[in-house]
């Protein structure tokens, strides 16, 4: 059996064990949207998934909108278009003007859009009596790449065991168009921006690395490079975004 066909399986008793028929998918025109996408419809079908396309027009590409709705259309599902750019731009709280810019100002406002498209999806979520499925896989979990709250809340992570390589291959098994498939993976939290560029690595050398330290308990080898030793601190620093919220 394909893991396409046991990841579809799983999550249909993920949902028939909740008492759930339909599910959610924010859908961005990346690979792994597409799959969870094409999982859903394969283990619910189509009629019972829907997709919410939720672009920034000021950062969203036009070929990540083609895209999504692309890739929906061929596996049957509706698409709901909400542009969540005029939200971000008028979140101005009063403690904005005091407070000094800097990286960590522009990375506060970089994680509002993914809170806020969060929040859309479990609205919708709850409005149809739907479940919310996430879409960071394997690797951006170890590594923390992802908003707290925002792209890495959900009610099910459907790919958290599958590392990006691995996703790529679900994509192919799946018959995701192959323009997203081969398109350069970014979260589009700013213009240009670009995934493996802001890892240091692409993501077959960071699976590597991962694969290795979770196979020796996150223990770095002997003689250990620089990629490696930033690898371990990214995923020992970002930890408690995947924990639950600690009691004192």
């Amino acid at each position: 059996m394909s893991n396409s066909k046991i990841l579809a399986d799983k999550l249909r008793q993920f949902c028939a064990e909740r008492k759930f028929e339909k599910a959610v998918v924010g859908l961005s025109g990346g690979v792994d949207s597409a799959v969870v996408l094409a999982v859903a419809a394969t283990a619910l079908g189509a009629k019972n998934v829907s997709a919410l396309i939720l672009p920034q027009n000021s950062v969203s590409s036009a070929e990540s909108k083609m895209l999504a709705e692309k890739v929906a259309a061929q596996f049957g599902v509706q698409t709901f278009e909400f542009e969540i750019g005029g939200i971000v731009d008028k979140f101005t709280p009063p403690w904005s003007t005091s407070l000094p810019t800097g990286r960590q100002v522009r990375l506060a406002k970089m994680n509002l859009a993914p809170r806020i498209r969060m929040t859309a999806l479990f609205h919708f979520a709850n409005s149809q009596n739907a479940l919310v499925l996430g879409t960071s896989n394997r690797s951006e979990i170890l590594l923390g790449y992802g908003t707290k709250f925002g792209d890495f809340a959900a009610d099910v992570e459907v790919l958290g065991n599958f590392f990006k390589t691995e996703v790529f291959a679900l994509a192919r098994e799946l018959g995701v168009p192959p323009a997203i498939i081969s398109r350069a993976p970014t979260a589009e939290l700013f213009e240009n921006q670009n995934d493996e560029s802001e890892l240091g690595a692409n993501y077959s050398v960071l699976d590597e690395i991962l694969i290795r330290l979770e196979k020796n308990n996150f223990a770095l080898p002997e003689n250990p490079t620089e990629l490696e030793k930033n690898i371990l601190e990214r995923v020992r620093t970002n930890r408690h975004k995947i924990e639950l919220t600690p009691n004192l």
